[in-house]
C-alpha cells in the first residue's frame, strides 16, 4: 500500500491507475457514446433521442426523450429473479427491535403505499414532503412517491418545525408524510408535534398542506393530535389495500424531476437541489458499481440518515438497483454503548461500512477496546464520506477497524453531484491508496484543481476543485431559482462568451505529483493569516497528529495585525486531561507538522464539538461564539450543551487575557 509520502511510480507504470485512466479518457473523449452504452444496462420504456442536450448551458439535460421509472430498476427488475427472496433491508431500532424486508416484501409494500398515495389524490409532479425517522417506511414512501411520478422532498427528521415549513413553502407541497415519533438516545421524540407546527408555519406563509399521512413507528404509544379531514393514519388506510396490489410505474421522462433535496439552510435560504429521473439513475448506478464493486453476498451499511443525499443514493436508490442487502439503523451510533456500531456490523456480517470521518473520530476517542470486542472480519471495504479524512484517523480506521487488511474508499461528492465523483474505484481496479486522499476522479468526471485565475495549479499548489464537463448525475438546477443556480455554481470560473462552462463546488484542494487529489475542506473555510491561505482542514489535521487529540475544529477569528488567526476547539482522547502544557504541546505539533503561521492563537478544550445529527461539525457556531455574532439556525444541532461549553471556555479565555493585560498595565 502506498503512503502519503508519495508513490514510487507514476500513472504509466501502475496497471490499476492505468486502467482507471484509460476508462476516464474514453468517457471524456466520447461522452455521448460512452454514456449511451452504459445507460442501456438499465430498463427504459423508451430509449432517448439524444444522450446529452447541451444547447442551453449550464442547464444540461441527459437522455432527452428517454422514458423510464427508477423503481422498475430498483424493484421490479428483481421480482422474476432469485433476488426476489434476498434481504433488501435489515432494520434495527435503537431499543433493539428489528425488521427484515426481502426484495419481494419491499416491492409489495411500495405498491401498497403507492395505492394509498393515489387514493389521496397525489398525481405526477405533485410535491410530497417526507419528514420521517430512520424506519423502513421512509424508503418505502420515497419509492412509492417515485413510482407514481410525484416528486419527493425528504426533510431530515432532526430539523425544526421552521426548517420543515421553509421547505414545504418553497416546494409548495401538497402532502406531508410523517411519523408519530421515534427513539433518540433513549428518549421518545414526538415528531408529529413538530410536523403540526411546521404545517402551521407554512400556512402562515401562504402554503396549505392538503393532507398529512402519519406512520406509526411502533411501540411508542404516543398521544398525537390528528386533525380531522387533514390527517390520516397510514396503518388504517393500508390495511384495506390487498397484499397483491400492483400499481403500474408511471412513465417518466428522463429530464423530469425525481426529487428535490434542500441544503441545510445554515446560511441564507435553503437551496432546493433538483435531480433528474434518468441522469441521476444512470450516474448513481455506475458510480456505485465503480466505487463499491458490489457482489451478490454483500451486506452494505451506509451509516447515515436518508434525510441527506448520502442516504438517498447509498441506502435507497443505488444499492437497490444492484440488488444489494442493506442495513438501516434508527438511533445514535454510540448509544447505549460506544460499540453500538461494531455490535450491529458484527450481527449482520456487514461487508461494506460507509460512514463519516466525524463518526470515525468519535469512535477513536472511545478507544480501541470497544472495536476489538467484536468480530469485524466480514468487512471487505471501509468507506468515508462528508468531509476530508485526516491521515492519522485514516490509519486508525484502516488498522483498528479494518485489521490492516481492508481498503478504505475515501469518497468526495456533494448533494449536487448525485453520487461519488472522486474515489479509489475498486469496481474498476483499486488504485494504490494514500491516507487522506480520495485519489482520482471516476470515469465521466473531468475534475481539476485551479488557482484564482482558473489556471491549473502545479503539483502541491493549493487551489479550487472544478468540474469541466457535465456528467449524468449533476443537479438540474435549483427549484424555482435558476439565476441562483448559475450564480452559485457556474459564475466563478465560467466564460460564457467563450462557450466555457465550469462547475465550481466551492471546495479547496491540492493535486500531488502523482495526480492524486487531496480535499482541504470548503473554500469558504479557508483562513487568510497574514496573507497566507490555510484550509481549516489542514490545521485540524496537524492538531490531530498529536496523540492526545480525538477531534478538532478550527475557525478563523479577526486579528488586528494578521487579519485573521486560527482558533481551535479540541476534544481529548480518553486518559488525557486539559493543561497549559498539553496546549503548548499541541501548538508545537502544528508548528512542526504544518507551519508556525498555522499555530492556533488559542486552544479551547471541550468534551463535545457542536455537530449536526448527521455528524458534521458546525464550525460557524464556534465562530459565532468567538465573534459575538448571532448563532442563527441551530435546529440541526445534536446537543445544545456543546455550544454552552464553548461559550464557557471562551469566556474563561477572555477573562484570562483581560487579567494578563491588567497585570501588564500595573507592572508598567
Amino acid at each position: 500500500m502506498a503512503t502519503e509520502q508519495g508513490l514510487p511510480f507514476g500513472e504509466k507504470y501502475h496497471p490499476a491507475i492505468q486502467k482507471l485512466m484509460e476508462l476516464r479518457r474514453e468517457s471524456l473523449e466520447n461522452i455521448e457514446e460512452f454514456w449511451d452504452k452504459r445507460a442501456r444496462a438499465l430498463i427504459w420504456f423508451k430509449y432517448w433521442d439524444k444522450v446529452l442536450d447541451d444547447s442551453n448551458p449550464p442547464f444540461y439535460r441527459w437522455f432527452v426523450g428517454g422514458v423510464t421509472n427508477i423503481t422498475v430498476n430498483a424493484l421490479d427488475r428483481w421480482i422474476e429473479t432469485p433476488v426476489k427472496n434476498k434481504v433488501a433491508y435489515y432494520w434495527e431500532g435503537e431499543p433493539g427491535d428489528t425488521r427484515v424486508l426481502s426484495y419481494f416484501e419491499l416491492w409489495r409494500e411500495v405498491n401498497r403505499f403507492a395505492k394509498v398515495l393515489k387514493d389521496l389524490g397525489i398525481k405526477p409532479d405533485d410535491r410530497v414532503v417526507i419528514y420521517m425517522p430512520m424506519i423502513p417506511e421512509l424508503p418505502i414512501a420515497m419509492l412509492a412517491v417515485a413510482r407514481i411520478g410525484a416528486i419527493h422532498s425528504v426533510v431530515f427528521s432532526g430539523f425544526s418545525p421552521k426548517a420543515l415549513a421553509d421547505r414545504i413553502v418553497d416546494a409548495k407541497a401538497k402532502l406531508l408524510i410523517t411519523a408519530d415519533g421515534y427513539y433518540r438516545r433513549g428518549k421518545v421524540i414526538n415528531l408529529k408535534k413538530n410536523a403540526d407546527e411546521g404545517v402551521r408555519l407554512a400556512e402562515e406563509q401562504g402554503v396549505k398542506v392538503e393532507k398529512v399521512l402519519v406512520v406509526k413507528r411502533g411501540g411508542l404509544n404516543l398521544d398525537v393530535n390528528m386533525v380531522e379531514g387533514r390527517d390520516y393514519w397510514y396503518d388504517e388506510l393500508v390495511k384495506d389495500v390487498p397484499y397483491n396490489t400492483y400499481v403500474p410505474p408511471e412513465p417518466r421522462k428522463s429530464d423530469d424531476v425525481l426529487f428535490i433535496l434542500y441544503s441545510s439552510g445554515t446560511t441564507g435560504k435553503p437551496k432546493g437541489i433538483m435531480h433528474s429521473v434518468g441522469g441521476y439513475m444512470v450516474w448513481t448506478y455506475w458510480s456505485f458499481k465503480w466505487t463499491w464493486d458490489p457482489r451478490p453476498d454483500d451486506v452494505m451499511w451506509t451509516a447515515a440518515d436518508i434525510g441527506w443525499i448520502t442516504g438517498h443514493t447509498y441506502i435507497v436508490y443505488a444499492p437497490l438497483m444492484h440488488g444489494m442487502t442493506n442495513v438501516m439503523y434508527e438511533g445514535a451510533p454510540d448509544y447505549p454503548q460506544p460499540d453500538r456500531v461494531w455490535e450491529i456490523a458484527e450481527k449482520y456480517r456487514v461487508t461494506i461500512l460507509y460512514t463519516s470521518p466525524t463518526a470515525i473520530r468519535l469512535f477513536r476517542k472511545y478507544g480501541d477496546e470497544w472495536v476489538k470486542k467484536h468480530d469485524l472480519s466480514s468487512i471487505r471495504l471501509l468507506g468515508t464520506v462528508g468531509e476530508p479524512i485526516n491521515p492519522d484517523v485514516w490509519k486508525w480506521y484502516y488498522e483498528v477497524v479494518g485489521g490492516g487488511r481492508t481498503p478504505i474508499v475515501d469518497t468526495w461528492w456533494q448533494t449536487e453531484t448525485g453520487a461519488a465523483m472522486i474515489a479509489p474505484a475498486p469496481g474498476i481496479a483499486l488504485v494504490p491508496l494514500k491516507p487522506g486522499s480520495a485519489t482520482f476522479p471516476l470515469p465521466g468526471v473531468d475534475a481539476d484543481v485551479v488557482n484564482d485565475k482558473g489556471e491549473p495549479t502545479k503539483p502541491g499548489e493549493k487551489g479550487y476543485l472544478v468540474i469541466k464537463k457535465p456528467w449524468p448525475g449533476m443537479l438540474m438546477g435549483l427549484w424555482g431559482d435558476p439565476q441562483r443556480y448559475i450564480r452559485t455554481y457556474w459564475q466563478r470560473f465560467s466564460k460564457p462568451d467563450q462557450g466555457i462552462w465550469i462547475y465550481y463546488p466551492a471546495d479547496y484542494a491540492v493535486k500531488d505529483e502523482d495526480g492524486y487529489i487531496w480535499m482541504l475542506g470548503r473554500a469558504d473555510e479557508v483562513l487568510n493569516v497574514a496573507g497566507h491561505r490555510l484550509g481549516t482542514t489542514e490545521i485540524e489535521d496537524a492538531i490531530l497528529a498529536h496523540p492526545a487529540v480525538a477531534e478538532a475544529a478550527v475557525v478563523g477569528i479577526p486579528d488586528p495585525i494578521k487579519g485573521e488567526v486560527p482558533l481551535a476547539v479540541v476534544v481529548l482522547r480518553e486518559g488525557y486531561k486539559p493543561s497549559k502544557q498539553l496546549e503548548d504541546e499541541i501548538k508545537q505539533t502544528v508548528r512542526k507538522v504544518l507551519s508556525p503561521i498555522a499555530v492556533p492563537s488559542r486552544i479551547l478544550f471541550v468534551n463535545k464539538l457542536p455537530k449536526t445529527r448527521s455528524g458534521k461539525i458546525m464550525r460557524r457556531l464556534i465562530k459565532a461564539v468567538a465573534t459575538g455574532a448571532p448563532l442563527g439556525d441551530v435546529s440541526t444541532l445534536e446537543d445544545e450543551a456543546s455550544v454552552e461549553e464553548i461559550k464557557r471556555a471562551w469566556e474563561e479565555f477572555k477573562k484570562a487575557i483581560e487579567e494578563s493585560e491588567r497585570l501588564l498595565r500595573e507592572s508598567s
